[in-house]
């Protein structure tokens, strides 16, 4: 299994980049999970539009949604180029009415997953915990062959979330915020909770991701050492991890 970052800043891109958006990939197939501003453009550094097979997505915050339309239009042309054959499939829950925008006439369909769902998409199992968040929002546990990748979406710190991502290879865990500030008030993770989580989820490697836009992201690294002894690396535009390499 292959993953490469697209997007990894919070709330708004900054100039050039993306915010959520991670590209997996294993045996041909190409899932990306979290579409927001600007990884449709950032996107196509590694792949072709036409050869993404299917979408997942956390929830609805505008910074893991809003590059959906943007999407839609890209597949709307490549179909009617006759580039592309099938609607794109794109994963949402139903609990928000921005789950109706997945679908777009025949060049997208959206399809809801449930919590207690396990999704099978080419080569990859997903399956979901509902996090701690400001609206309904779901962390994935992403496996394929024998890799395991835990993507903790938005959340504040909770218990259950170890267990959920329990010996993964890699955690990609939210880093919202630096250790002197509030995270579990707006939904967030700052740099010590995530890794607290690291540590106790028993996690091989850590990747801080859903980075503030302000500070020196020197002291992330060094907060969330001080908790998780593995391996910790700071996302950032085309990071990559490849089966543990």
């Amino acid at each position: 299994m292959k993953v490469t970052v697209i997007g990894h800043w919070g709330a708004f891109p900054e100039a050039g980049e993306a915010t959520s958006g991670y590209l997996f990939q294993h045996e041909d197939y190409n899932l990306l999970i979290d579409c927001g501003s600007g990884v449709v453009s950032n996107l196509q550094r590694f792949i072709p539009l036409e050869d993404l097979d299917a979408v997942v997505l956390s929830h609805y915050h505008a910074d893991h949604f809003c590059d959906i339309g943007v999407l839609q239009y890209a597949r709307l042309i490549k179909t009617d180029r006759g580039q592309v054959s099938k609607s794109l499939l794109i994963y949402g829950h139903s609990g928000d009415p921005a789950f109706h925008k997945l679908t777009k006439k025949r060049y997208t369909l959206g399809k809801a997953y449930r919590e207690k769902d396990i999704l099978r998409l080419g080569p990859f199992q997903i399956s979901f915990c509902r996090t701690q968040h400001p609206i309904p929002c779901y962390a994935m546990r992403i496996s394929a062959g024998n890799q395991c990748v835990v993507y903790s979406a938005d959340t504040a710190a909770f218990p259950a979330m170890a267990g959920f991502a329990a010996k993964a290879d890699l955690l990609i865990g939210e880093c919202s915020l630096y250790d002197d500030m509030d995270g579990k008030s707006v939904g967030h993770m700052n740099s010590a909770d995530v890794g607290k989580f690291a540590r106790k989820a028993d996690v091989k490697q850590l990747l801080l991701t859903h980075l503030p836009h302000w500070g020196d992201p020197a002291r992330l690294l060094e907060s969330a050492g001080a908790y998780f002894k593995g391996t910790i690396a700071l996302a950032a535009l085309g990071w990559t991890w490849e089966g543990g390499k």
